[in-house]
């Protein structure tokens, strides 16, 4: 077992106003969102199972062609191949799970 520090991780920005610190296991992936309000992730799709958690704020989220605002407490699960985007409403914090691991972000 390993214990880290989110502060220790170091952040990326992959788009704009996405900040992120990846956590990596053998098996999965976490990645730790930071969100400007206004920003945008564009649409796009990934081979990884995903579970989005909104900790804090607003974030409209589209799957699949469907849209809902997120809020603190809602969770969504991505499959496969799902396209996918969204937008930050305000500030946010998310939480994602990804598996198997994205060797992507490694």
């Amino acid at each position: 077992m390993r214990f880290l520090d989110l502060k220790d991780v170091p952040v990326r920005e992959p788009v704009p106003g996405f900040r992120v610190r990846f956590v990596h296991c053998d098996s999965m992936t976490m990645a730790y969102w930071e969100i400007s309000a206004g920003s945008a992730m564009p649409e796009h799709w990934h081979s990884h199972e995903q579970v989005v958690n909104l900790i804090e704020g607003e974030f409209e989220l589209t799957v699949a062609g469907e849209t809902r605002a997120l809020t603190s407490g809602s969770v969504v699960l991505i499959a496969p191949d799902e396209p996918h985007s969204g937008r930050a409403v305000t500030d946010c914090r998310i939480i994602d799970a990804f598996h198997p691991v994205r060797e992507d972000y490694k």
